[in-house]
């Protein structure tokens, strides 16, 4: 089966590990994108990569921040690409141009700001493109179903990047949950500390919110465990804090934290329905010890599940940090293997991105997108609720009520 040519387009922490002119400070100081897709070129999953950001000027910094931290690290592990724009250039539609240079069947990676995912991942289906969005989808659910529409006509598989669906605690919950009976109450918790939004600072609050970055995790579990019980969800109501994130420099409309109230009901069943609190919050303690908290509770009518993913039994004391900290290896697991080559491949982050191109050279190879939809796995088709969710609960902030969610005909709307 032939290698799959990607484009990556996004040149930021998640694809680089590069911001700000350095290593970022979070937990993905070399990215999750670039480097996985380093290592499925090693592997021959991957042919031609590309990378395309709006500033042509950083590709020197980047492309040395790459060979210093990860050909330099894991056995001269070949990082080139192709880049657009040109390193003296600007331009914020050189995307168009590097998917004009893609041919149908090739794929494109989306790690961009929330509003350009939409006209992005259309301009590459529309050219038999296969897409990976990074969570949220898209912002908006008419947005949403246009793009599975379009793919659909086209047969271009566009799978949604929810990692936290390879997480092994998180997928032995959901088998798990097929057996605990009726779905009854479902809380989560996600939060990332203060210092996040040096990096979000330019489009946080003013292009998106905590609710469509972090929220995204846990909706789209939840989704993935009662779905196949028959829930689906029917209203919203969202309250939203601020004060905190306005103090670091962020535009006077940035929530620091947001709530989201979901009501679920059973479409087997109607006399029964389920309830969902989901909150996400990016102004958690500088030195919390963990760079992302992470947990939920679900209950059902024969038993309850509760998954810690904060705390993993692993913490390590550090002079230089000052302090405890819990590290996340299961995500991304960044220490080489004893010939010196990347060893991650059994991160769920890695996974998530290896099942993207295995489904993509499949549909290559003839496999319907459909079929893939019949997997169960995070695809367009699959991730409807989670962007009705998403929009319900901004609305529900911005209109001050609650917002209904209906399913007609197959067509999904807001009430």
């Amino acid at each position: 089966m032939a290698g799959l040519n990607v484009l990556m387009i996004g040149t930021g922490e998640y694809t680089t590990g590069f911001v700000g002119g350095g290593a970022s400070g979070s937990d993905k100081k070399v990215g999750v994108v670039g480097l996985t897709l380093f290592d499925l070129r090693r592997r021959g999953k991957v042919d031609k990569l590309g990378m395309v950001g709006v500033n042509g000027t950083k590709f020197p910094a980047i492309r040395e921040h790459l060979r210093k931290n990860i050909t330099q690290v894991y056995n001269g592990l070949d990082t080139s690409f192709d880049s657009f724009p040109a390193n003296d250039r600007k331009d914020p539609d050189a995307y168009k141009t590097a998917i004009d240079a893609l041919a149908p069947g090739d794929a494109i990676t989306v790690f961009t700001p929330d509003p350009t995912h939409y006209p992005i991942a259309l301009y590459a289906i529309e050219r038999g493109v296969h897409v990976l969005l990074t969570k949220p989808a898209v912002k908006r659910l008419d947005h949403h179903q246009e793009l599975v529409r379009r793919a659909r006509e086209k047969g271009v598989y566009v799978f949604v990047e929810h990692h936290k669906r390879f997480d092994p605690a998180y997928s032995d919950a959901r088998f798990k949950a097929r057996n605990l009976g009726d779905f009854n109450y479902f809380y989560s918790y996600m939060s990332q500390p203060k210092y996040q939004l040096e990096t979000f600072k330019s489009w946080a609050g003013r292009e998106s919110d905590i609710s469509y970055y972090l929220n995204s995790h846990h909706v789209d579990v939840c989704d993935s465990m009662v779905q196949q019980l028959g829930y689906l969800p029917v209203k919203v109501s969202a309250s939203s804090s601020m004060g905190v994130a306005t103090g670091l420099g962020c535009v006077p409309e940035t929530e620091d934290t947001i709530s989201l109230l979901v009501t679920w009901a059973n479409t087997r069943h109607p006399a029964k329905r389920a309830v969902g609190v989901y909150t996400s919050s990016w102004t958690a303690p500088q030195r919390a010890g963990v760079h992302t908290n992470q947990y939920f509770h679900y209950l059902a009518s024969k038993g309850e599940i509760r998954v810690d993913q904060a705390h993993r039994g692993y913490d390590v004391a550090d002079d230089d940090a000052g302090q405890v900290q819990w590290f996340n290896p299961f995500y991304m697991r960044y220490a080489p293997d004893e010939d010196g080559n990347f060893n991650g491949q059994t991160g769920y982050g890695y996974i998530s991105l290896e099942k993207f191109v295995d489904g993509c050279r499949a549909v290559n190879a003839g496999t319907r997108p459909e079929e893939l939809d019949e997997k169960g796995l995070p695809t367009l088709k699959n991730t409807i609720a989670t962007t009705a969710i998403l929009e319900a609960g901004r609305r529900s902030i911005d209109e001050g009520r609650e917002v209904g969610i209906s399913v007609e005909g197959g067509v999904w709307k807001l009430v």
